[in-house]
C-alpha cells in the first residue's frame, strides 16, 4: 500500500466516526486493505476513494444496500462515476443559480425597482419546467407514454430517483469517454443498449421506433442538443448516430 491509514486517521480525514467505518466493514461495503499483526485495520488510497464514493451517494440520499449494489457492479467505473457526480453537481449549480436569480428579481420587484409577471415568480422551479416538457412530450409521443413515465417516476422514493440519476450519469459519461471509438463500436453500442434498457425499465415502454425518434430528437430539438453539447462538442450528433445503428442492428 502506498499510504496507510488507521481507522482513527481515515475517520478524521473523512469526517465520519470510527463506528461508521466498522459498520461499513461489517456489511461488506468498505473493508480495510490490510489487517496488521496487531489486529489494527489499515486503509489505503483506494479505500479512501471508495469511501468518498460512499459519502457522495449518501449525500444524494441512497441507502447503504443500494450503494453496495451500485459499487459492486461489474461495470462500475470510478472515473465515470466521478464525472457523473461532477455533471450532476453542475446541474444543481445551474438550478440554484436560476433560483437565486428569481429570488433577487423578486426582492427588487417587492422594492418597486422592477416589474415581474406572475409567471416570472416561478422561473427555475423544476416542477414548472417538467410540466412544460410533459405538455410537449404529450404532443409528440402521446399522453399515455408521458403519463406512464410520470407514474413510474413519482412512484420512486427520493433515494431511488438519485440512484437512477447516478446510473444515467454513468451511462452518459461512459458514452462520452468512448466517442473516439466511433458510434458503431461494441463498447458504445453496449452503453446505448443500457440507455435503452434504462428508459424501458424506469420511464416508459420504449419501442425501437420511439428510441430511434428520441435519437433524432437529440439533434432536432435545440434544448437536447445544447444539453449534450455542454458535455462534449459533437455528442448530440454522435448519440443520434449510435442510437440509429443500435436500432438497425436490433431489427436485424
Amino acid at each position: 500500500m502506498d499510504a496507510k491509514y488507521t481507522v482513527n486517521q481515515l475517520a478524521r480525514l473523512a469526517g465520519v466516526s470510527r463506528r461508521t467505518l466498522h459498520h461499513y466493514d461489517a456489511i461488506g461495503l468498505l473493508s480495510p486493505a490490510a489487517v496488521g499483526e496487531n489486529g489494527y485495520r489499515y486503509y489505503d488510497q483506494d479505500s479512501a476513494l471508495l469511501l468518498q464514493q460512499i459519502l457522495f451517494y449518501r449525500q444524494m440520499g441512497l441507502g447503504l444496500a443500494q450503494i453496495k449494489a451500485l459499487l459492486q457492479r461489474s461495470d462500475f467505473d470510478l472515473l465515470a462515476a466521478l464525472e457523473g457526480h461532477k455533471a450532476e453537481l453542475g446541474r444543481q449549480v445551474e438550478r440554484l443559480e436560476a433560483l437565486a436569480h428569481t429570488v433577487e428579481q423578486t426582492i427588487r420587484h417587492l422594492k418597486g425597482e422592477i416589474e415581474m409577471s406572475t409567471k416570472d415568480f416561478y422561473t427555475g422551479f423544476d416542477e414548472e419546467q417538467q410540466k412544460r416538457y410533459a405538455e410537449e412530450a404529450s404532443q409528440r409521443w402521446g399522453e399515455e407514454i408521458v403519463a406512464e413515465s410520470s407514474r413510474r417516476w413519482n412512484a420512486k422514493t427520493p433515494a431511488e430517483k438519485n440512484a437512477l440519476l447516478a446510473e444515467n450519469n454513468q451511462i452518459t459519461q461512459a458514452i462520452t469517454d468512448a466517442m473516439d471509438l466511433g458510434p458503431d463500436h461494441p463498447t458504445v453500442q453496449q452503453w446505448i443498449e443500457r440507455w435503452h434498457q434504462s428508459i424501458n425499465t424506469n420511464f416508459y415502454p420504449c419501442s425501437l421506433e420511439i428510441f430511434e425518434a428520441l435519437g433524432h430528437g437529440y439533434v432536432s430539438d435545440a434544448r437536447f442538443t445544447a444539453t449534450y453539447e455542454k458535455i462534449r462538442p459533437g455528442m448530440a450528433a454522435f448519440m443520434e448516430q449510435a442510437m440509429v445503428i443500435y436500432v438497425s442492428r436490433q431489427r436485424g
